[in-house]
């Protein structure tokens, strides 16, 4: 007997479509909702100079940390204002892509 392709039902707008997944689709990384209170690298490089510490409060736009990735300076500005709850890169530290650098909390 041949074997059953699984087949799974995927709705778009509104309306239900039978589908079968290929190994790549069944294999992807699941999508996860991004925490912005989390600065993560967006890019894999070194880090090169850390400008806050743990438990400042800092100011919307402020420089926090300088990344350097392919021979540039990236200047990591904080997203809003806050207080530093946890650093967790030192200078020198070489880091991948999506890696967590540094915890923030917002303040009102």
């Amino acid at each position: 007997m041949a074997e059953q392709e699984k087949t799974q039902i995927i709705i778009v707008h509104s309306a239900k479509y039978q589908t079968t997944y290929n190994k790549k689709y069944e294999n992807r990384k699941v999508w996860a909702e991004p925490n912005f209170n989390h600065i993560n690298s967006y890019i894999p490089g070194t880090v090169i100079d850390i400008l806050v510490k743990e438990g400042q409060k800092v100011a919307s736009g402020q420089s926090i940390l300088i990344l350097e990735a392919m021979k540039m300076l990236n200047d990591i500005k904080m997203p809003f204002k806050g207080k530093i709850v946890k650093v967790y890169v030192e200078i020198g530290q070489k880091i991948p892509k999506n890696f967590l650098m540094i915890e923030i909390e917002p303040l009102d």
